[in-house]
């Protein structure tokens, strides 16, 4: 039986009383790139994307640990020859990798980690598998083996490396069974309705997102690169422009209480002056990405951003920098600490410079 999570639509959520804990960890990697890399057309003076690489940490109730993502390896010298050559037009600068997170805070060792989940296989996501034990599986999305093993030196043009895989069970998940969520197909992960991996292509062959039950009737959406920026999922017709929006995005200093932008201000800088399209509604062209498949996935996203019970986290979302708590903490209370109602509309302080070019 399907549960209606939210007023956006049905979602199709399976009913579970069970939940695991999730930890958003920041993973101190630091990447700029041109914004036009993901999306077509972006607004004046937002023509960088200067974000974080956000890694989870799921743990079930039976002591199962996951990770979902890495972030970037801190030895990037390490990278396959044509990973090297492909990072020349973007900044990647990160102090620790994800391991050495987890030693230091010493709450989760690396030797705990049952299963790391890679969203996909790009340089800021896979990490260095390497630095877990072997008896840490790595689970990878469709299409993966047959993509991209071998991987370098076996295959000099691989674009992941053979000590990713090598000596650890290696699964790829099969999403044929027919369960569906949300327009995804999905996987039940630990066979509890706790948390589901979902089917998400276009960005990259194999990418997932992953929805986690944080209470019976919460979830997060890791969303990782489904999209770039939260212009890709907000405004829509479910979640569309304020009249008006206390505290400002474009105030000095930022979110400063009792300050008001009206929406006709937000409304003016929309590329189609809409109030129920995303600003980024249109993704741009590249040789690996399958464009419109992953407008596809996007669309399926925005109903989970805008139901009250869903919060969606994409792996790259700056806005929340201040906003929830990392790890060591847990996200689980996110709908009671409010942090889903006060993150939602801070990615529009990146479109001050066309606020500013309106307005003169």
């Amino acid at each position: 039986m399907a549960q209606k999570v939210g007023v956006a639509t049905d979602l199709g959520i399976p009913l579970s009383q069970n939940v695991v804990d999730v930890s958003v960890v920041n993973s101190t990697a630091r990447i700029r790139c041109p914004l036009a890399f993901f999306v077509k057309d972006p607004l004046p003076g937002h023509e960088t994307l200067d974000c974080p690489a956000y890694v989870f940490l799921v743990e079930n109730s039976q002591g199962k640990k996951v990770l979902f993502d890495l972030g970037v390896r801190t030895d990037k010298e390490s990278f396959p020859p044509v990973i090297r050559s492909g990072l020349a037009g973007l900044q990647m600068d990160v102090e620790k990798d994800i391991a050495t997170i987890l030693k230091e805070d010493g709450r989760v060792v690396p030797s705990e980690i049952d299963s790391i989940i890679l969203s996909h296989w790009h340089a800021d996501h896979i990490g260095d598998p390497s630095t877990f034990p072997s008896h840490v599986e790595l689970v990878v999305g469709s299409g993966f083996k047959d993509a991209f093993l071998p991987g370098y030196p076996a295959d000099p043009n691989g674009v992941i490396l053979e000590s990713d895989y090598a000596g650890r069970p290696l699964r790829e998940i099969d999403f044929a069974a027919g369960l569906e969520i949300g327009g995804f197909h999905a996987m039940d992960f630990f066979g509890d309705g706790s948390f589901y991996l979902l089917d998400s292509p276009g960005h990259a062959i194999g990418h997932m997102c992953a929805l986690a039950r944080t209470t019976p009737s919460t979830f997060i959406f890791m969303g990782a690169d489904g999209c770039h920026h939260c212009g890709s999922l907000r405004p829509s017709k479910y979640l569309p422009l304020p009249r008006e929006l206390s505290p400002s995005p474009f105030s000095v200093p930022p979110y400063l209480q009792g300050t008001i932008c009206p929406g006709s201000v937000l409304e003016a800088i929309h590329p189609s002056h809409s109030r129920v399209e995303p600003y980024y509604s249109r993704l741009a062209p590249a040789p690996s990405h399958n464009v419109p498949v992953a407008e596809a996935t996007i669309g399926k996203m925005i109903p989970f951003d805008a139901s009250e019970d869903v919060f969606v986290i994409i792996a790259h979302d700056s806005s929340l920098l201040d906003v929830i708590d990392f790890f060591p903490g847990r996200v689980n209370e996110w709908k009671k600490n409010g942090w889903k109602e006060a993150g939602r509309w801070r990615f529009l302080e990146d479109f001050k410079g066309a606020v500013a070019r309106d307005s003169n």
